[in-house]
């Protein structure tokens, strides 16, 4: 069968797009979105003894999976413990028997991990009886964790996977699959290690521990853009927070400073765009993040970045924690001292965090959808570094 690579491609790099239907904005919050213009930060970066730089080679899913690829002998020495069949498999691009895989007709729920490396690969929620003698499934665990390359050999075009960390040969994927995907990815039952849902897994297994943060600096759509690219961060998402009214929506945020105070509910407030950004605290710390997020906007205008205006585009660090608080009063502190921003005040509130509302899905990943687009955005140290090497 010739295999559609393209979808293939579609599949494992934009998931978004594959898995869930974007939302279109209504014309109303479409002409409230002519507000966010590009534009130049006005914020001078903090000096580099302000905070230590961790160097890390480090790469997560957004899943929280720790996905940085295994070097040549690390794999080499855990192949060392894997019976005949699943070394063939793995490591020599071998075929099980059709019919003949432990996993074929497993109905358990749970999750089917790298039998190598145990990254967690595919989940029973996606399994399907594909009628083919293999295990199929039409959609991975985390899309992050499967990569696809192309498989000439016998004479077939199709289109093999690997996992991700270890690369371990999987098996392939095809496009005949169920919805959503339309995709079968056909597994050979021995290069996978099942673990019921109930049944503790091995640290390898495992997600890493994260921590949480948000941060309001103008539009969301760049602030998570360059989150997401910062090392060690896992996700960024777009979302509301620290209003006072619950379920807003983003015709109620761009209108929130418009509405009749006889309409207002008493101590009410509005919400900011914010970004919540979970991150490996092992990789990068809260202060590296803060320094980052000074770069990328300037603290001392009030209910505005640039061009963008309102009280939804206020600057806000809300912690989690009241080491987080600790952190964020001091560094604000240490930036007001060095006269960072030229002896201009610091208008940036730090709260404590309330309930965030995640955007609706067509401002997630905005910038990466619609790159001819730009956002009143300074660049951080991260990239900025990444530039220099």
């Amino acid at each position: 069968m010739r295999m559609n690579t393209a979808l293939l491609v579609l599949a494992l790099a934009l998931p978004a797009a594959l898995l869930v239907s974007a939302g279109r904005p209504d014309d109303e919050t479409a002409k409230a979105e002519t507000r966010k213009q590009d534009g130049d930060a006005a914020g001078k970066a903090p000096s580099e003894d302000q905070t230590t730089v961790t160097e890390s080679p480090k790469k997560f899913s957004r899943s929280g999976y720790d996905i940085t690829p295994l070097s040549r002998a690390a794999v080499e020495e855990l192949a060392k413990k894997l019976d005949p069949e699943a070394y063939r498999i793995t490591q020599k691009s071998g075929t099980e028997p059709a019919f003949c895989g432990t996993l074929l007709d497993n109905k358990k729920d749970g999750v089917y991990c790298c039998v190598v490396c145990g990254l967690p690969l595919f989940s029973s929620s996606h399994k399907f009886n594909s009628g083919t003698g293999w295990p199929s499934f039409f959609q991975p665990f985390d899309v992050a964790h499967v990569a696809g390359k192309q498989d000439n050999s016998h004479g077939m075009r199709r289109v093999e996977i690997a996992c991700e960390r270890c690369d371990a040969h999987l098996g392939h994927v095809f496009d005949d699959g169920p919805k959503p995907t339309g995709l079968r990815f056909c597994l050979n039952g021995a290069a996978l290690k099942f673990y019921g849902k109930d049944e503790a897994r091995p640290a390898e297994s495992m997600p890493v521990a994260t921590e949480t943060a948000y941060f309001a600096g103008g539009c969301f759509w760049g602030i998570e853009h360059y989150f997401q690219q910062a090392p060690g961060v896992i996700s960024a998402e777009s979302g509301y927070m620290q209003g006072s009214t619950d379920n807003p929506t983003y015709k109620d945020v761009c209108g929130q400073d418009e509405m009749p105070a006889s309409k207002r509910s008493e101590g009410f407030k509005g919400h900011a765009e914010v970004v919540k950004v979970v991150f490996d605290p092992k990789t990068i710390s809260y202060r590296d993040l803060l320094r980052g997020f000074f770069e990328m906007h300037d603290p001392t205008q009030l209910n505005r970045q640039g061009p963008d205006y309102g009280t939804q585009y206020r600057s806000g660090l809300y912690t989690v924690s009241d080491a987080q608080t600790v952190e964020a009063r001091a560094f604000v502190a240490t930036l007001a001292a060095e006269s960072t921003f030229k002896g201009r005040t610091i208008v940036t509130e730090i709260e404590p965090a309330k309930r965030f509302y995640s955007a609706e899905t067509y401002h997630q990943d905005y910038l990466e959808k619609n790159p001819d687009r730009g956002c009143h955005i300074g660049k951080p140290w991260w990239l900025a570094k990444a530039r220099a090497k």
